[in-house]
């Protein structure tokens, strides 16, 4: 099977068993997404989602964030992982979007990654799922998942993995596809002890086919 039949055969299934595939972090606005995708930097959207509720009611607007301390936010996120680091990024990124943006959260890269806490990945889940725009953001379970099927070859970082899956994937469906390869790593292709036996995609899976398990 050639990439491209892979691509093709994947995009199939997962158009069939998946129509509808978004994220599971509960937002109502560009500015509340931002808030939940900084916030999930190594922890579980579940845990995400149990903190913003208080975060958006007490902090609704980037001005209203950016006028609490520090320690404020913090007593919000202290039960996520690194709450330190994501406090202190919280504060500095709803400054910037007060004063730079006029409260507005951008649509670009660049501006984008000025911000506090926002790196590439996480610019990309915004591009994506805040604006519409094909843009494809790889975490972990992108990473894994799309070298075990056989999506990517060789790719040894997360830009590697990106610009293979934006070349693979067609007809204008990367922030779909995205979500595809989350989701399908996060409850059937896991870290540990993949899920092979209910896997819908183990007859177009390299993994799954014998070869060596990438990310193990």
């Amino acid at each position: 099977m050639t990439t491209k039949e892979r691509y093709q055969a994947v995009t199939e299934w997962f158009s069939t068993n998946m129509p509808v595939a978004e994220t599971e972090l509960r937002y109502d606005n560009p500015y509340q997404l931002l808030v939940a995708v900084i916030l999930s930097a190594q922890c579980t959207d579940k845990r995400v989602n149990m903190v913003t509720p208080a975060i958006f009611r007490d902090y609704p607007t980037p001005a209203d964030m950016a006028a609490a301390s520090v320690e404020e936010i913090y007593e919000h996120v202290k039960s996520v992982s690194y709450p330190n680091n994501k406090s202190a990024n919280l504060k500095k990124m709803a400054e910037r979007l007060t004063d730079v943006y006029h409260g507005e959260v951008p649509d670009t890269m660049e501006e984008l990654t000025t911000l506090a806490g926002v790196g590439r990945k996480t610019a990309n889940v915004m591009m994506s799922v805040a604006f519409g725009k094909q843009a494809m953001a790889v975490d972990t379970h992108v990473h894994r998942v799309s070298a075990r099927i056989g999506l990517t070859r060789g790719a040894k970082t997360p830009l590697e993995t990106e610009k293979q899956l934006v070349a693979g994937f067609a007809g204008g469906i990367l922030a779909t596809a995205h979500h595809w390869l989350i989701l399908h790593g996060r409850y059937v292709c896991t870290a540990r002890n993949p899920k092979c036996d209910i896997c819908g995609l183990v007859k177009v899976c390299k993994m799954a086919t014998g070869k060596k398990l990438p990310g193990r």
